[in-house]
């Protein structure tokens, strides 16, 4: 199976200009790394809407994984979680619990999301480079076997 990937940097600064997007950067490398391609990365404001917006574009006809990066805390535009909410056919809880622990501190601060929308698998990761990998790490040895699942492939249970 043919791994695809896009990434979304959620972020007011890095649209302004005032931050660089290290965490999209990071998440694209990782993700190459680990066999994806990444056949797109792109940059929105924070807000539901925008998110919510930007994630209908990505998925639209998608069977892959889009990746999110930022909007997950508790700042008052941090709304990356409910404009993942407002696209999501089916949430995955157990993807954004496991994406929690990676970081049994900080973690526990996340409000991130993980779902499907049609055969496209959506994760929430933090807008801190190091957060962001190691959000990824954790569920990144899974994802292939759910994008097959999502893709309808036949697959075997020993």
């Amino acid at each position: 199976m043919n791994l695809q990937a896009k990434v979304l940097t959620v972020s007011d600064g890095v649209v302004g200009g005032t931050r660089q997007d290290r965490s999209g950067a990071a998440l694209v490398a990782r993700l190459a790394e680990a066999g994806y391609e990444v056949v797109a990365h792109e940059v929105v404001a924070d807000g539901a809407d925008s998110v919510a917006d930007a994630l209908r574009r990505l998925t639209a006809g998608f069977a892959g994984l889009v990746v999110t990066t930022g909007g997950t805390g508790f700042g008052p535009r941090d709304l990356t979680p409910e404009g993942t909410a407002a696209v999501l056919d089916r949430p995955a809880p157990g993807l954004a619990e496991a994406m929690r622990l990676a970081n049994p501190d900080k973690g526990r601060l996340s409000r991130a999301a993980a779902g499907t929308v049609g055969t496209a698998l959506v994760l929430n990761t933090p807008g801190s480079t190091a957060g962001a990998v190691e959000t990824l790490e954790a569920v990144l040895d899974v994802l292939p076997h759910a994008l097959e699942l999502l893709a309808g492939a036949p697959t075997v249970h020993p």
